[in-house]
């Protein structure tokens, strides 16, 4: 039986909104997870980095459900790469709040590899199990990198490779990552596991397009979505430039096709990213077509896969690709790279379709075929739906609580 359970994310309070700054995928995995196991009957708090003055100490989400805000380094944001060097402070915080408040944590559930370090600091001190989901592998976003992208830094490469060797189990999201974990960082198969994340399917469903239009403001024009942060590990340039390859006219909706990021700058390029997407649109002549809107609510989001016609993916790599995963419930098809773990989470020329290598030519190819067929886009669609029922919060927490139990117990 698990009664509570440490969550650490270091670098990004799982409250933040994803597709801003660092707050991503991760954030809602860690937030939706930790809704339902606390609906489970488990004490989870959610352990994070105090970054604001402002932010209370402690936040209760949800009876069972809590993040409390420690600090450990500069009170504000600061890159991911300079967080190291902060990790022992904030492990040593975690550990005395636990003793503080009394707390008997069953094990420790660590997410990211700044985390990680933070959390085998904690098994030590406390005693308990380490679990470690890394949701990024340095070594994986090197092979796909973009040629004026710094590599993966030398510490971070020698944290997830201590990480793995000391956790009792890394979870994977994919078998994807299962592999990768194993032939590039020689990860014991005995304390690897596998569990996808999940999808709440009472708000991400399918729905009227025509109202999710006028909700979001959307004309009659084919459009094609890109949702999450803007940073060249997501592919944006590509995306752009598939746009500018696309007939003018279309069997979708009535006019030319436009593209549509939501979500902000992330990362220390992330702005840079961002004019450069502006300067590219400029440079091919279809900025007009072009549109960039801030990160949304989580929930809202439903509105965008539900107005679009496509969600365009073109990542150079991907754990797992949580939005693909919500497009789908919604109906939405997706084109997407055939990077990590997108294989898992689309099924191709079923669900959507996954594109070898990185040329726009390829992804407006595939989008084209999409737009221009209404047949195969309604194919993808109940396809889509009915595929991403196999992945849920439920599903996810069962499969958790059955590794916490085993190594727990051992």
């Amino acid at each position: 039986m698990i009664d509570a359970v440490a969550y650490l994310a270091m670098h990004s309070c799982p409250l933040l909104r994803p597709g801003t700054g660092d707050a991503g995928g991760m954030n809602v995995y860690i937030d939706e997870l930790a809704k339902t196991m606390a609906r489970r009957g488990v004490d989870v708090v959610v352990f994070t980095r105090l970054t604001d003055e402002h932010i209370p100490e402690e936040v209760v989400v949800e009876p069972g459900y809590r993040v409390v805000h420690l600090p450990a380094g500069p009170m504000e944001r600061i890159p991911i790469d300079a967080l190291p060097e902060h990790a022992g402070a904030f492990g040593g915080e975690v550990i005395s709040w636990t003793h503080s408040n009394r707390i008997v944590f069953d094990l420790v559930h660590s997410h990211y590899w700044v985390s990680g370090w933070a959390g085998v600091i904690v098994k030590e001190a406390l005693g308990i199990p380490l679990a470690n989901s890394f949701h990024t592998l340095g070594r994986i976003k090197d092979l796909t990198r973009r040629v004026d992208e710094p590599p993966a830094s030398t510490m971070r490469l020698r944290t997830e490779q201590d990480v793995i060797d000391q956790s009792d189990c890394v979870i994977s999201s994919t078998p994807y990552e299962f592999d990768d974990l194993l032939e590039h960082y020689g990860a014991s198969p005995e304390r690897l596991c596998v569990s996808p994340p999940g999808i709440d399917h009472s708000v991400f469903s399918p729905g009227d397009r025509a109202a999710a239009r006028r909700v979001v403001g959307f004309g009659a024009e084919p459009i094609l979505l890109s949702v999450g942060r803007i940073q060249p590990l997501k592919g944006p340039d590509i995306a752009v430039r598939a746009l500018s390859l696309l007939p003018d006219v279309v069997s979708a909706g009535d006019g030319s096709p436009h593209l549509v990021f939501v979500g902000g700058p992330s990362g220390p390029s992330g702005d840079d990213e961002v004019r450069a997407l502006a300067a590219l649109s400029d440079e091919l002549g279809i900025s007009e077509r072009v549109h960039m809107i801030d990160a949304q609510p989580h929930a809202d989001l439903v509105d965008y896969y539900r107005a679009a016609d496509v969600l365009v993916m073109p990542s150079r790599s991907e754990t797992f690709g949580l939005v693909a995963a919500e497009a789908q419930a919604c109906g939405l098809p997706v084109v997407a790279s055939r990077v990590g773990g997108l294989p898992s989470v689309i099924a191709d020329s079923e669900a959507g379709i996954l594109v070898d290598g990185f040329e726009p030519t390829s992804f407006a190819a595939a989008l084209t075929a999409i737009l221009n067929h209404s047949g195969f886009a309604e194919r993808l669609s109940k396809s889509a739906v009915e595929w991403s029922e196999r992945f849920s919060w439920g599903a996810t927490a069962d499969r958790l609580l059955e590794l916490y139990a085993g190594i727990t117990a051992s």
